[in-house]
């Protein structure tokens, strides 16, 4: 027993002259092996705020993880086509206008494979649908040798153009959603959130080093499992030395101030309206490009009804004739 109770005294000198790190470490340490016995405890408003804040981090977390997407230009484009640098060379627009001009299939077929002016065409499902429809347009139109156009082929090509208005109006959604939400949630993240973790990590620290001090004065530094003795050696608070009592008020005030000023940086990020106005910024986004693909549309389905009309007009008229 003495030899244990040396030991111990040697352990509990030892603490007294090594590093706050390793001190810590200790403390750490004998707290995850149940060694710990008196750990000082975080306010219960502290604790609340600790969990608002990793809720709301991890809200930030899964939200970017999804709407990240906004910033790869091919998120919607189908994986199952392909299309060549021929096709991608210039707009849809662009084609249709030289397409005006063709006054024969090989100059149309020319048109469709005009080399590029600019850096290739976008990625995006709607351009893609463009494409394709300009594409089986003109299939259709080098087909055609009755009177008049074809009523689908036509109709393919006004889909095309707009089509192509409303890929264009995503690709504006998406910067706007980069700038306005993207950016703001992740300096959130990145920033805010960082420091309400750093804040809390000095916290911890300063605990710690508090309870590492108390343990040390008191002659608890360590002990080996199973081989506690209810004659170990412990100092009351009343034997302290004014040395002891003065180190362990240091490390109270510096825990104190810490955790002071860990309430206030959580407080901060759980206060800021930032997240919340780039939340409405995202929707504003949305909601313009559905507006505009909307309006695009609107515009759009008249006339296609119109030249289904008149091709059912066209052909009740044929079968009247016979």
């Amino acid at each position: 027993m003495d030899a244990f109770k040396g030991f111990q005294k040697s352990l509990t000198s030892l603490g007294g002259q090594i590093t706050p790190f390793a001190s810590r470490t200790f403390q750490y340490t004998k707290e995850q092996l149940g060694q710990a016995e008196d750990k000082t405890q975080l306010p219960p408003d502290y604790i609340d705020l600790e969990k608002r804040v990793d809720a709301l981090k991890a809200v930030h977390q899964k939200m970017l993880a999804v709407t990240s997407q906004y910033s790869h230009e091919a998120y919607d484009y189908p994986p199952n086509i392909k299309e060549t640098f021929s096709d991608l060379g210039r707009t849809v627009s662009e084609k249709v206008q030289l397409l005006s001009s063709a006054t024969s299939p090989a100059e149309a077929q020319a048109a469709l494979t005009a080399p590029p002016t600019a850096k290739p065409q976008p990625k995006t499902f709607h351009h893609a649908m463009a494409r394709a429809s300009l594409s089986g347009s003109q299939a259709l139109h080098q087909q055609h040798t009755d009177a008049g156009e074809d009523p689908l082929a036509t109709a393919l090509e006004k889909y095309a153009l707009a089509m192509e208005r409303v890929g264009e109006a995503r690709l504006a959604q998406d910067a706007q959603i980069q700038s306005r939400f993207l950016a703001g949630w992740n300096t959130t993240l990145n920033t805010n959130l960082l420091f309400a973790t750093r804040a809390r990590k000095a916290v911890e620290k300063a605990r710690l080093t508090l309870d590492a001090v108390k343990a040390r004065v008191k002659g608890t530094t360590w002990k080996l499992p199973g081989a506690g003795s209810p004659r170990q050696e412990t100092h009351d608070e009343h034997e302290l030395s004014p040395e002891a009592q003065e180190e362990i008020e240091k490390a109270e005030d510096e825990f104190v101030t810490q955790t002071e000023e860990a309430v206030g940086v959580m407080k901060n990020v759980l206060d800021t309206p930032e997240s919340l106005r780039n939340l409405a910024e995202l929707i504003a986004a949305q909601m313009e490009f559905h507006k505009k693909a909307h309006e695009i549309l609107s515009e759009l389905a008249p006339v296609i009804d119109g030249l289904q009309v008149e091709q059912e007009a066209s052909r009740a008229s044929a079968y009247s004739l016979h």
